[in-house]
């Protein structure tokens, strides 16, 4: 097998893994493929890494923005958008369907990591941040 054809169906495997995922361990599965594709020295996930990415502040367009923002410093509560829109509390303990459907997990990483960082979150802090707010209760 040619090794671009090995590469994608490696890759395939491990994001039809993750459209499979029913919670955040199933999605924390996936997120180790993604990350030892990325890096074959991956340890495996560090839920204070994921809490120090959670209040990780970065300036964005002359303002300090960090998950918090919208948030809150709590996520076993409700949040507001910077529109005042109220959201969910983030922790799964509080909000039983969060990281259960992989493409609205992704497609709010995408966003969010976009809107603080800049940039889209890598497997490693997705699953690092994963595993910190499912630890919370």
């Amino acid at each position: 097998m040619r090794q671009s054809t090995l590469i994608a169906t490696i890759l395939f495997a491990s994001f039809s893994g993750l459209a499979l995922a029913a919670e955040p361990t199933a999605l924390l599965d996936g997120y180790a493929a993604q990350a030892r594709q990325h890096d074959p020295s991956f340890s495996g996930f560090s839920a204070e890494r994921g809490k120090v990415l959670y209040f990780r502040e970065e300036l964005r367009e002359d303002k300090n923005m960090s998950c918090t923002t919208c948030h809150g410093q709590d996520p076993l509560k409700p949040g507001k958008t910077l529109t005042f829109r109220k959201i969910d509390p983030l922790a799964p303990s509080a909000a039983p369907a969060r990281f259960t459907d992989v493409k609205k997990v992704e497609k709010w990483f995408r966003r969010n990591c976009n809107d603080v960082f800049g940039r889209e979150c890598s497997a490693q802090e997705k699953g690092d941040f994963v595993s910190w707010i499912s630890s919370l209760k």
